[in-house]
């Protein structure tokens, strides 16, 4: 009896585990934000690169208990990586991670039929099951009923109604799952259909007669349990009508686009400038408390200077994620792969690429890893290949520096439109149609075969949570500053060092940068990179910038606060690189990182993605192509154009 009790975690001082499992756009996420609020992570599976969300609470009995979100299936059928996982997780076959004590199967009340065949496979592993019924607020206001205890007795597991979105939504849930765990605190008995471990046991993927056999079943309980299916949302066709349209539908989709770049500018402006000014405050408080030295160099000129210019634009990168968020909690998402289909469709990829693209406007690392929703594996890796092109936040501080620099603030078009908008606009459209042309080469050369149909379920649009939006938000500013804060902070600290040792000989003229490793590297790549104008500091900020794109930025208030003086540090970096640069530099430059292959993280990222050297080391080759031919026509061009 001793031996059996403590087999299970919550007596071995282990919190029990909860696995949230669900089709995809059920709620789990939002029900996952309300039952552990800020008290999460992100982290991956053992041996792949699959994020998974882990959180913690207490239940109403006081136990705390650990829950993880896991990627959308619709069944134990994987046909994609994210669904092997979820697959792999509940089966226990993770090495050293037992199957969690109890599983969560998060159903949209409103569409019954398309999940309770995952239920009935769940059912079947024999292990602890609660269905929760989320989204009861919207199935009753649709005239949808649900018999709950009828459903409960049709299936044998507690069934429990939730709103995920209320506070007071999921009482019953958290009060179902401390009966749950008492009644596991009470089974001395293994769990049937469970080896010794935990771990069900002869399981085996459902054949075509099982699936019928499921469908029955299906059709069996709701007949049981469904008091009455309800009516469509009104409100959804009749918007669906309109932004679906052939004639509307784009046009919407790209002045969203359009307004989200527009938005990135003017929303940010304010809290920018007080980052602004808060930097300049304590980088010339730390000038003023410290004595001329090392230590004063290396806190003002490389701590301040490099990690403080890239924080400034962590409100720009905010707007971006909350445009993001807004597309994914409102339900558009889903109708942008579709309205896109088509247009994809014509350079080869699949409708679905739409999704892994646009994530990839935020970081590309998540948007390689949501290609896994591909089930095709061709379509996957050209999508995969393609995903770096699309303008990364990485990418945001280097495009917004130099057009503050070069681009005047101004509005055009009566005064609708703001020309440095116009101009970020105009750099994200350029890596959507490279982005595009490229996936019309692979496709018809490495990467063909027949294009598979777009087949996706278009959820309902709802009202996006405050809650789940500002914990989004708090999760990307904690990345982001952690980032600044870690890898950033470590190189600047190193580049900072290359920048000032060796010190110059007595009597050498020019800044002792010019002395420096970072100088002596920066002169030595100076040949290779004047046919495209670039300059020697943005040869020195182009290395370091290969760890984190953003990192160029940090790069280049570094070099000059190490290689200028006086009056020409008066101003913002802005406005020493437009007093240092021509315009066909500035120019080249954003081409060159419109193209160019995106930092270690990613490529790591595709080579355990693709399980391949050769993938990473070809996107390296084209993209770092693709960048120097880019940046050599745009500086040679505009030099023409500007008699310069």
């Amino acid at each position: 009896m001793t031996d059996t009790i403590l087999s299970t975690p919550a007596f071995m001082g282990v919190p029990p585990r909860i696995a949230l499992v669900g089709n995809p756009n059920c709620g789990k996420t939002a029900l996952f934000n309300a039952l552990t609020g800020a008290r999460q992570k992100v982290a991956n599976y053992p041996g792949v690169t699959v994020e998974r969300k882990i959180g913690e609470f207490l239940s109403p009995a006081g136990t705390r208990v650990q829950i993880v979100d896991l990627p959308g299936t619709y069944s134990l059928r994987a046909r994609s990586p994210d669904e092997e996982v979820t697959r792999d997780v509940v089966l226990g076959r993770f090495q050293h991670e037992a199957p969690p004590d109890v599983m969560v199967c998060v159903a949209d009340a409103t569409n019954l039929r398309l999940h309770l065949r995952l239920v009935l496979e769940l059912k079947k592993l024999g292990r602890p099951i609660i269905l929760a019924l989320n989204m009861m607020d919207v199935a009753e206001a649709r005239g949808c009923r649900v018999d709950a205890a009828a459903l409960s007795a049709a299936l044998g597991v507690p069934v429990v109604p939730t709103v995920a979105v209320r506070r007071t939504g999921v009482v019953g849930l958290l009060n179902q799952i401390d009966r749950s765990m008492g009644a596991m605190a009470a089974d001395l008995a293994p769990s049937p259909g469970g080896s010794p471990n935990g771990s069900p046991c002869g399981w085996s993927e459902p054949s075509a007669h099982d699936l019928r056999a499921y469908h029955r079943e299906v059709e069996s309980i709701l007949a049981a349990a469904l008091r009455d299916a309800g009516k469509p949302s009104l409100a959804t066709r009749r918007i669906d009508a309109a932004l679906l349209h052939p004639a509307i539908g784009l046009p919407f989709l790209f002045l969203v686009l359009f307004l989200m770049f527009q938005a990135v500018f003017a929303w940010a402006a304010v809290p920018m400038d007080m980052i602004d000014k808060g930097l300049g405050w304590v980088q010339a408080a730390a000038g003023a408390a410290l004595p001329d030295g090392l230590l004063k160099s290396l806190l003002t000129d490389g701590i301040i200077a490099g990690v403080g210019s890239v924080v400034i634009f962590l409100p720009q990168i905010l707007v971006l994620f909350f445009f993001i968020l807004m597309l994914e909690s409102t339900g558009y998402m889903a109708r942008a792969a579709f309205l896109l289909d088509r247009l994809m469709g014509g350079v080869g990829l699949h409708g679905r690429a739409f999704i892994p693209l646009l994530s990839s406007f935020a970081c590309a690392v998540p948007g390689i890893m949501a290609a896994r929703t591909i089930e095709n594996r061709a379509d996957r890796l050209a999508t995969i290949m393609i995903a770096p092109l699309m303008t990364c936040s990485a990418r945001l501080p280097v495009y917004t520096l130099i057009i503050a620099a070069f681009v005047p603030d101004r509005t055009v078009a009566g005064g609708m439109i703001g020309l440095q908008g116009l101009v970020m606009f105009t750099l994200y459209a350029a890596g959507i149609l490279s982005a595009l042309a490229a996936a019309f080469v692979l496709k018809r050369t490495i990467f063909k075969g027949a294009r598979e149909p777009l087949l996706m379920e278009l959820p309902s649009y709802r009202l996006p949570s405050p809650r789940d939006m500002l914990l989004g938000l708090l999760e990307r500013a904690r990345i982001f500053l952690a980032r600044a804060g870690t890898v950033i902070f470590a190189i600047m600290i190193l580049l900072w060092f290359l920048g000032s040792f060796p010190a110059a000989p007595d009597g050498a003229s020019g800044p002792a940068i010019d002395h420096s490793f970072a100088g002596m590297l920066g002169h030595a790549l100076a040949p290779l990179l004047a046919p495209i104008g670039f300059t020697w500091q943005i040869a020195i900020a182009l290395v370091p910038g290969m760890a984190a794109r953003e990192v160029a930025v940090a790069a280049l208030g570094t070099v000059y606060a190490l290689s200028e003086t006086g009056d020409a540090l008066s101003g913002s970096l802005a406005g020493v690189l437009a007093a240092d640069w021509s315009l066909p530099t500035a120019l080249s430059l954003l081409a060159w990182f419109v193209f160019a292959p995106q930092c270690v993280s990613t490529l790591s990222v595709v080579k355990r993605e693709t399980n391949s050297w050769f993938w990473m080391l070809v996107m390296i080759a084209y993209m770092t192509a693709l960048a120097y031919g880019a940046a050599f026509v745009t500086f040679r061009v505009s030099s023409a154009l500007l008699g310069g």
